[in-house]
C-alpha cells in the first residue's frame, strides 16, 4: 500500500500527478494532481491505494472521500484526441500533467516544492520534479491522482458511450477489446478515435489504399 512517507522527506507542500489513458483507441489521455495540506488521515489513506487495483467501486469511495476532504487540494485536466495524434502519446501525457500542475497551482496560490511524476519521464514544469517508477503503489499524493484521473476519464468515456454506444465504452474506456474491434468493423471511426493508433491507423491507410 502507498504511504506519505516520500513527501514528508520534503518540507513544503509536495504534490503527486499521475495520467490515466495512455493506451486506449479512444479518447482524451487525462492526469490529475493533487496535494494534501496536511498529512493525509488513517481513514482516508486506507482508501488510497493504485487505481489499477481498486474495483470500480472502490474507486468511487475513495474518488468520494477525495472530494470531500478539506485538507485535499486536486485538478484535473486532459489533452484531447487531436493533441494526441499531433503531438505523440507521451508529449500527450506531459500537456495533461501541465494543464493539472498549473490549475492545481492557481488553487493553492503557489506552485509546490516538488511534484511527484508516476513513471520514469517527467514533464517540465515551474517547480523540481521527481519521478517515481510505479509511484501510484508508493505514494500517497499519486495514488489519489491516479484515482480521480481514473475515475474521470471512466466517467467521460460512458458518456460518449451514450452517443457512440457500437463500441462498449462505458465498460472498456476505449481500450481495444473484442467489443470496442468488432464496433470498428461495424460502424467505423469516429472523431474520438486516435489515428494515429493502430489498427485505426490501418483502417484509415487501407480505405486510401482501396480508393
Amino acid at each position: 500500500m502507498p504511504d506519505y512517507s516520500l513527501e514528508e522527506t520534503y518540507t513544503g507542500l509536495v504534490a503527486g500527478v499521475d495520467e490515466v489513458g495512455r493506451g486506449p483507441l479512444a479518447g482524451p489521455v487525462v492526469a490529475a494532481a493533487v496535494l494534501f495540506k496536511e498529512r493525509p488521515s488513517e481513514v482516508l489513506s486506507s482508501l488510497l491505494d493504485d487505481s489499477k487495483k481498486l474495483t470500480a467501486r472502490r474507486r468511487e469511495k475513495a474518488y468520494a472521500a477525495l472530494q470531500a476532504d478539506k485538507s485535499v487540494y486536486a485538478a484535473v485536466s486532459a489533452a484531447s484526441v487531436s493533441e494526441i495524434d499531433v503531438l505523440n502519446i507521451g508529449q500527450a501525457c506531459h500537456l495533461a500533467m501541465q494543464r493539472a500542475m498549473a490549475r492545481l497551482a492557481v488553487k493553492v496560490g503557489q506552485w509546490p516544492v516538488m511534484a511527484l511524476i508516476d513513471g520514469n519521464r517527467a514533464p517540465e514544469l515551474p517547480c523540481p520534479t521527481k519521478t517515481v517508477i510505479k509511484g501510484d503503489s508508493i505514494s500517497l499524493s499519486i495514488a489519489a491522482a491516479s484515482i480521480l484521473a481514473k475515475v474521470t476519464r471512466d466517467k467521460l468515456m460512458a458518456r460518449l458511450a451514450v452517443r457512440h454506444s457500437a463500441y462498449g465504452w462505458e465498460r472498456n474506456a476505449g481500450y481495444g477489446t473484442a467489443i470496442h474491434l468488432a464496433g470498428l468493423k461495424e460502424v467505423g471511426i469516429t472523431l474520438h478515435h486516435r489515428r494515429t493508433f493502430a489498427p485505426i491507423r490501418h483502417m484509415i491507410a487501407a480505405k486510401v489504399h482501396a480508393a
